[in-house]
């Protein structure tokens, strides 16, 4: 399953390895694609993605989720 989410405030290679190490840590997530310049991540699942782990990872990373789609 794939899942793309908006994150704003990454700007440097710092975020993508905080945001990429984040969500890898969540339950049956297999792959973790950032793409700074969109301000967007491609999430690859097992299974659907909890929206509140997601968020939490997130914001651990010290970036905000902005949408899930």
């Amino acid at each position: 399953m794939q899942t793309i989410l908006s994150v704003s405030g990454m700007t440097c290679g710092h975020c993508e390895s905080a945001v990429t190490a984040e969500l890898l840590k969540l339950d049956g997530v297999t792959n973790v694609a950032v793409d700074l310049t969109a301000n967007s991540v491609t999430v690859e699942s097992e299974s659907s993605l909890n929206p509140t782990a997601v968020a939490t990872a997130i914001d651990e990373a010290g970036y905000e989720l902005t949408s899930i789609s």
